[in-house]
C-alpha cells in the first residue's frame, strides 16, 4: 500500500487539493502499477511561518506583526 505524504503551506482551495490528490494517485498507479484503491495520500497543511525555503520563513504569525 503506497502512502504519499505532501506538506503544503495552507490556503489552497478544497478543489485544488482534491485535484492534487487525484493526480498524485494516478501518478502512483501509472508509475508503479499500484491498484488505485491501495494508494493513500496524506495532505499536511502548515501555516507559512512553519515553512521555510532557502533559510527564509515564508510568513509571519499575526501576533508577530509586520
Amino acid at each position: 500500500m503506497p502512502i504519499v505524504e505532501i506538506t503544503l503551506i495552507e490556503g489552497r482551495s478544497f478543489e485544488l487539493k482534491e485535484k492534487l490528490v487525484k493526480e498524485v494517485t494516478q501518478a502512483v498507479v501509472s508509475s508503479i502499477g499500484a491498484p488505485r484503491e491501495a494508494v493513500r495520500v496524506i495532505l499536511r497543511e502548515v501555516p507559512p511561518w512553519h515553512f521555510a525555503a532557502g533559510g527564509e520563513v515564508k510568513g509571519r504569525p499575526p501576533e508577530a506583526g509586520s
